[in-house]
């Protein structure tokens, strides 16, 4: 039983150590005028198993046993981006039907308002 306490502390410190806040929230990058940060989603997952056995296998003699096992996986994907320009923030979803391409389509919708709202700051 020792082992699979050993396992799982393992499994455990790399948990922690890939799982925080610099892996959920990403690196800021400027895009233009606009500060992007993405955002991801983080699941996790471990298992873990013991074993034990002693025994008379049919026509091989006595038998022994003794197991352990353990595993964890991380799985990371993009949500989305938060974007902020001159004090508005916006979350773009890169969850729709077609992935991550959404968010990139929805990039020039966020320009076009951009130009828009500073062509008529500018007639202003």
């Amino acid at each position: 039983m020792n082992n699979i306490n050993d396992v799982l502390g393992k499994v455990t410190d790399f948990l922690k150590s890939e799982a925080k806040t610099e892996t959920i929230i990403g690196q800021q990058f400027q895009l233009g005028e606009f500060t992007c940060v993405p955002v991801m989603s983080v699941g996790i997952g471990f298992g873990g198993g013991s074993g034990e056995g002693k025994g008379n296998a049919k026509g091989t003699g006595e038998g022994e046993g003794n197991g352990v096992g353990g595993g964890a996986g991380i799985g990371m994907g993009p949500v989305g981006f938060l974007v902020t320009h001159q004090g508005e923030i916006q979350f773009i979803s890169a969850r729709s039907g077609k992935g991550l391409g959404a968010a990139f389509e929805k990039l020039p919708d966020l320009l076009e308002k951009f130009i828009g709202k500073k062509t008529e700051t500018q007639k202003s």
